[in-house]
C-alpha cells in the first residue's frame, strides 16, 4: 500500500527542535488531566516553566499544538490499519481487516482517555487539517484495495470507483469519526464485520 506522510500542524521555529517535543509531551500530560478546552497556552507555559511568548516561538496557538498532538494519535491509527491492510492476501480479506482494526484502533486511542478524547472532538468538529489529512490516506487506502479487488476480479467494476469508495466510507465513518463514534459504542463489536459483509456482498462481481 502507498505510504504517506502526515503534513506537519502549523508550527514556529526548528521542526526537529527538541523543544517542541518537550512542549507536545508537557500538553499531552496537561491536556490528559484537566482537558483541552480548559486547558490555555498561559497554562501550559507554567506546567513547562517556560514564558508563553517562548511557546508561540514553536506554535501559533493552542490549536496548533492539539492538532500535532491528534496527528500523532491519527498516525497510529493508520500504521495499525495499513500494517494489518497489508497482512491479508486477498481484497476481500484486506477490507474486512479495514473496517476491524480501524474501529479497534479507534477505541482504543479515543477512548482510553477521555480528556484526550476532547481534542479528537475538537478536530472532528472544527475539521482540522489532521483529520483531513488522515480522512485522505485513508480514503486512498480504500481505493487501493478496491482496485486490487478489481484487478483480481473479486470485485465489480460496473460502479464508478469513485462512487464506491464515497460510498463505503460512508458506511465507515460512524466507526472512524471520534464523534460519531462514541454514539455507536454498543455496536463496535459486532458492526465492523456486518458491515464489511454487506459490502462485500455489494462489491460482487
Amino acid at each position: 500500500m502507498t505510504q504517506t506522510t502526515t503534513p506537519a500542524a502549523p508550527s514556529r521555529g526548528p521542526a526537529d527542535h527538541e523543544v517542541r517535543d518537550q512542549i507536545v509531551a508537557a500538553a499531552t500530560e496537561h491536556f490528559s488531566r484537566y482537558g483541552y478546552e480548559k486547558t490555555t497556552v498561559s497554562d501550559l507555559a507554567k506546567t513547562i516553566g517556560f514564558s508563553k511568548a517562548y511557546i508561540y516561538k514553536f506554535f501559533e496557538s493552542k490549536q496548533a499544538i492539539g492538532e500535532l498532538i491528534c496527528a500523532n494519535c491519527l498516525r497510529e491509527i493508520e500504521t495499525e490499519v495499513s500494517a494489518a491492510v497489508a497482512e491479508a492476501s486477498r481484497p476481500p480479506d484486506k477490507l474486512r481487516r479495514l473496517f476491524k482494526v480501524g474501529t479497534e484502533a479507534s477505541l482504543r486511542l479515543f477512548f482510553q482517555d477521555r480528556k484526550l478524547f476532547e481534542i479528537a472532538a475538537s478536530a472532528a468538529t472544527e475539521r482540522w487539517q489532521a483529520v483531513i489529512a488522515y480522512e485522505e490516506r485513508m480514503q486512498q487506502l480504500l481505493r487501493e484495495v478496491l482496485q486490487e479487488g478489481r484487478q483480481s476480479g473479486d470485485f465489480e467494476r460496473k460502479t464508478p470507483l469513485d462512487e464506491a469508495v464515497l460510498a463505503i466510507l460512508l458506511v465507515m465513518r460512524p466507526y472512524l469519526n471520534p464523534l460519531l463514534l462514541q454514539h455507536s459504542l454498543d455496536s463496535t463489536e459486532q458492526a465492523p464485520a456486518l458491515l464489511a459483509s454487506l459490502v462485500l456482498r455489494s462489491l460482487s462481481p
